[in-house]
């Protein structure tokens, strides 16, 4: 694969992390499906737009712009091939003709300039090694007076199942876990580096947003708590535990879980994240 300069990230999500998405992809969605209505309707698409969705994962969000751009066209970028293979053999089993997938560094990727009205992400920008350099690339794929929408995670306290990790502090070494401008999941926590680094990179107009949903982690507080220890962040903080941490962590999640258990048993958890909106001038720097 050429082009990629985010090495550690590649390596991650074309390794267990990646595999664990592509495996259990219809849980992932039932996580984070919430907040793809209101990051669409932030992208104002319409039926002749080609939209760039970065870090596509498994393609949900794709397909879901290109069914709103029925004559344009949607393109998923990702770093994994485990989550582009089930993205495309998803589209192919949905009949969506105008979505394609590519595997790349969002921060480096040939783009043909001008190429999109639309760029979105959902969850998909909080990795980058060089965040203003990858905004500024995103920026340039975009044609003038486009726009950028995307969600991100906003304070760990607020953000569903890290929220829900976040309490096992007296239990697991959590480190610098949710820590806004940490490189990780919360490197955007913080509005107003939000906005300095989307200026930076280019962009006008920037609106930061708060956006709420739940996120429905599984079928039992048990289940639930599985699941979210099997995640990339859950197989970290209890790879830095002994045996009997581990299992007061795994009782303790069970039991905070199981206070959010509906009536047929469903654990949704409420979470807030970020949405954020931006536009590329109408007229780039030098133009007349």
């Amino acid at each position: 694969m050429p082009d990629i300069v985010n090495s550690p990230q590649e390596k991650a999500w074309n390794g267990p992390e990646g595999v664990h998405w592509a495996r259990h992809q219809d849980r992932w969605n039932a996580v984070n499906e919430g907040f793809d209505e209101p990051l669409l309707d932030a992208a104002a698409i319409s039926s002749t737009h080609r939209v760039l969705d970065v870090g596509c994962g498994a393609g949900g969000t794709t397909r879901l712009a290109a069914l709103r751009a029925p004559r344009g066209g949607a393109l998923g970028l990702d770093l994994s091939g485990p989550m582009l293979a089930e993205a495309r053999a998803r589209a192919r089993r949905e009949g969506i003709a105008n979505v394609s997938f590519a595997q790349g560094d969002a921060q480096v990727h040939p783009f043909e300039p001008g190429a999109f009205d639309a760029a979105i992400s959902r969850y998909g920008v909080m990795f980058f090694a060089d965040p203003v350099a990858a905004f500024g690339n995103i920026g340039r794929a975009l044609r003038p007076g486009a726009r950028l929408a995307f969600v991100c995670p906003a304070d760990v306290s607020l953000s569903g199942g890290a929220a829900a990790l976040a309490s096992l502090r007296d239990v697991l070494p959590l480190g610098g876990f949710g820590t806004p401008g940490l490189p990780g999941m919360f490197s955007l926590a913080a509005p107003d580096r939000i906005r300095a680094v989307l200026a930076a990179a280019g962009f006008t107009g920037v609106a930061v947003d708060r956006v709420r949903a739940h996120e429905t982690w599984g079928h039992g507080a048990e289940d639930a708590a599985e699941f979210m220890l099997g995640t990339g962040p859950g197989r970290h903080l209890m790879a830095q535990a002994g045996a009997a941490e581990q299992d007061r962590a795994r009782r303790a999640l069970t039991d905070r879980l199981r206070a959010h258990e509906a009536d047929d048993g469903t654990v949704r958890l409420p979470s807030t994240s970020w949405l954020v909106t931006a536009g590329r001038p109408d007229h780039p720097a030098g133009a007349r």
